[in-house]
């Protein structure tokens, strides 16, 4: 594992390039959905004011989530490399592109769709700094073959411990639901849908890999990411049948008819 780049007289931590790399795909994405839409607005912007959002939302989940990591270090547990929940970065981050669709008046909802390819695979790609780093985020002891250790990480394994590399199989995951997503955005589809099967697709992908990691289980032998994995498939499917529904309800375009005059 590689925590840190040494160059020169600088420590330039790994995963902090890797989550500029998933900010710059997700920018690109994002901007190629706006011109694929039709939509002009500035997708550099949108994606830095929420990247920063969605950074400061994980430390803060983190930090709610484990109080014990707070009592043990201090304010310092908020600038530590390690220690990232990912639904806190999603709530923050809605919350950023809600008030960047309000202020472009391109809508709530229709902002979320436009973003949803690029925040799953930017979360992806942001994963590889995880395995990078080797910041905890990797999985139960395992034997299979793709097992890894992670000796030299922040958080190393024991000597001679194979465990599942976790931050892949996210990486594989959110991948191709990115790419399904940015394919289903391709098609008329009606607003909230896309955003919809984005919470319902990540939200099962979560919760299974969970059942791989580390993180301890809260209640019914669920962690606490699996339980807000629950709340994310529950309103993804709420999300997709409104707006089935809003489509289902709204009149056919009437065609206007000319009388012969004879």
């Amino acid at each position: 594992m590689l925590p840190f780049l040494h160059l020169w007289h600088f420590n330039v931590p790994t995963f902090g390039i890797m989550l500029w790399l998933a900010a710059v795909a997700g920018a690109f994405i994002l901007d190629r959905n706006f011109r694929r839409s039709g939509t002009k607005a500035d997708a550099m912007s949108m994606v830095a004011t929420t990247v920063v959002a969605g950074i400061v939302g994980a430390k803060i989940w983190h930090v709610l989530d484990t109080p014990i990591e707070f009592r043990m270090q201090g304010w310092s547990v908020l600038w530590d490399t390690a220690g990232w929940a990912w639904y806190g970065g999603l709530i923050f981050g809605i919350a950023a592109l809600l008030f960047n669709g309000w202020r472009e008046k391109i809508g709530a909802l229709r902002i979320l769709d436009l973003a949803s390819p690029a925040a799953a695979i930017g979360y992806g790609i942001g994963r590889i700094g995880c395995l990078l780093s080797g910041d905890g985020c990797y999985g139960i002891q395992t034997s299979l073959p793709w097992g890894m250790s992670f000796p030299n990480g922040i958080d190393p394994t024991p000597p001679g411990v194979r465990v599942h590399p976790t931050p892949l199989y996210e990486l594989a995951s959110n991948l191709l639901i990115g790419l399904f997503l940015w394919w289903r955005g391709g098609k008329n589809r009606p607003t909230g849908a896309i955003v919809g099967e984005y919470l319902l697709l990540t939200g099962i992908a979560r919760f299974l890999v969970e059942f791989l990691r580390r993180n301890p289980k809260i209640v019914w032998n669920l962690s606490n990411a699996q339980l807000a994995s629950i709340g994310s498939v529950v309103a993804g499917v709420a999300l997709i049948a409104w707006a089935e529904m809003k489509l289902a309800s709204t009149p056919e375009p009437v065609e206007p008819t000319i009388e012969k005059v004879g």
